[in-house]
């Protein structure tokens, strides 16, 4: 699977994805994560990328014709892909999930548009974006953060990535509840033990365990993850 996203800050998505479990993803061939620097496709001899908006207000906008030329050098470099999705990040958008990423994961090629300043010009995403995706009811002061936390979503959905299926399957929100609590030595810590069930070696005892605290975590901590409420 390839991400091609496009930025004014290159550098800053490089690092965040080169690092890890997906970095290491990139090193196998798994999937392919290119960033782009909008301002290398500007055509202004300062590589602007931005002006006022027109009727006023307060910032820059970023102009439609430099992240159109991006756009158009991906789609030349992918070729004829035709199972690709782009998508811009924006507060507008609908709410990233666990679904939305696996909806995500089924295509071969997604572009990211990383919005900056007070936003990017209409017309361009109208004419090049798919959808629009949030992940959160807040602002951030670009969409690089977001663009690296779908990336992280969506790859470890994407075979070779994970060491095997288990590793995303039974996950927390993955399998419709949160992750039970977890241990590992030392066997007792600030006068707290292990659960002595997660060491009777008895697996059929350990599951029911699990499944409980998972519940009960769930029932406590994100009921709407039982109701529904958190789907979209």
């Amino acid at each position: 699977m390839r991400f091609d996203i496009m930025t004014l800050f290159p550098e800053l998505v490089s690092s965040v994805l080169g690092e890890s479990i997906i970095g290491r993803a990139q090193k196998s061939g798994a999937i392919e994560v290119k960033a782009h620097n909008i301002r290398d496709y500007s055509e202004d001899k300062h590589r602007r990328v931005d002006d006022t908006p027109y009727g006023g207000g307060m910032g820059m906008l970023m102009a439609a014709p430099p992240i159109y030329n991006c756009y158009e050098a991906i789609m030349n470099e992918i070729g004829g892909c035709e199972n690709k999705r782009v998508i811009f990040m924006s507060p507008k958008g609908r709410i990233l999930d666990q679904k939305k990423a696996e909806e995500l994961s089924k295509f071969d090629e997604l572009i990211i548009l990383c919005g900056h300043y007070e936003g990017v010009d209409q017309r361009i995403i109208d004419e090049i974006v798919d959808e629009e995706i949030s992940i959160g009811n807040f602002v951030l002061t670009g969409g690089e953060i977001p663009a690296c936390i779908l990336v992280d979503a969506v790859s470890r959905l994407v075979p070779g990535v994970l060491s095997a299926d288990e590793c995303f399957e039974s996950e927390s929100i993955a399998c419709g509840m949160l992750e039970y609590p977890q241990y590992t030595r030392p066997y007792e810590f600030h006068g707290v033990k292990v659960p002595d069930v997660l060491i009777s070696g008895h697996h059929a005892n350990i599951e029911k365990w699990r499944y409980e605290r998972a519940l009960e975590m769930t029932m406590k901590m994100r009921p709407d993850l039982l109701s529904g409420e958190g789907d979209n």
